[in-house]
């Protein structure tokens, strides 16, 4: 099935550094989102050395024997290393990290890997589903039934991540298969799309702008002028069955 896709990165309303990054590889093959934390240095340099160290492990070991999943889940233990690696030669930025989001078409099964609260959702349809789930303390409490998912969306602990990018104690890589037909349309984003938009809104966005430049910047636009308090990252994929 052939993809169209676009990416765009906004800093926002309110912060003055863009902590951010994305990638999507050239010929399709997979896309990336990090949201970096840990000051306007640390969060830009997380982010990047995420983005760009999966980059090149999956470019290097794409025809390898390896399965896709090894081969995934050893490209964001890279990541994580070579954050840990600069935290070590960079005092300065010792408590940087980034969450990561990464979608791979390497086999008919596409796979999703993703740490932290960045997500990917799927449209299909008029229906969104959030594919991913985010790692964090109120995730986990809305998973056990300790607060409810509009509670969630405005507890003061909402932005506390139970994992990222970026620290020893990495104890879990999330990696499952993506279900897609065509007429699908996947997003990845990070969590300043979905601090100001609800998955209705985003579903509606995604549902009535067909081109995939227009819809990611039609995501972002709606974004801040919801407050746009956090930089906010969008790639958007159609899926088409005529390829």
């Amino acid at each position: 099935m052939k993809r169209l896709s676009t990416g765009l990165t906004d800093v926002g309303i309110v912060r003055r550094v863009n902590q951010d990054d994305y990638y999507i590889d050239p010929e399709g093959r997979f896309f990336i989102v990090a949201d970096g934390m840990g000051g306007h240095a640390g969060g830009e340099e997380a982010s990047h050395l995420a983005t760009q160290t999966i980059q090149t492990y999956l470019e290097n070991y794409w025809h390898t024997a390896e399965s896709s999943k090894t081969i995934l889940e050893q490209a964001l233990l890279e990541a994580n290393q070579a954050i840990i690696n600069d935290q070590q030669q960079h005092p300065e930025r010792g408590d940087m990290g980034t969450t990561v989001v990464v979608l791979l078409f390497r086999d008919e099964q596409p796979l999703c890997a993703h740490i932290g609260d960045s997500r990917l959702y799927r449209l299909r349809g008029a229906k969104l589903d959030q594919i991913t789930e985010d790692h964090t303390w109120v995730a986990l409490a809305i998973r056990m039934g300790e607060i409810s998912p509009d509670q969630g969306r405005v507890h003061p602990w909402r932005h506390v991540l139970a994992q990222c990018l970026g620290r020893e104690d990495l104890r879990q890589i999330d990696i499952q298969p993506v279900q897609i037909q065509p007429s699908d349309r996947l997003l990845l984003c990070s969590d300043g799309l979905t601090e100001e938009l609800s998955d209705q809104v985003i579903a509606s966005q995604l549902k009535s702008i067909r081109v995939c430049e227009k819809a990611a910047a039609a995501l972002i636009n709606a974004a801040k002028e919801h407050g746009g308090r956090d930089n906010i990252t969008v790639i958007v994929l159609s899926i088409d069955g005529s390829g």
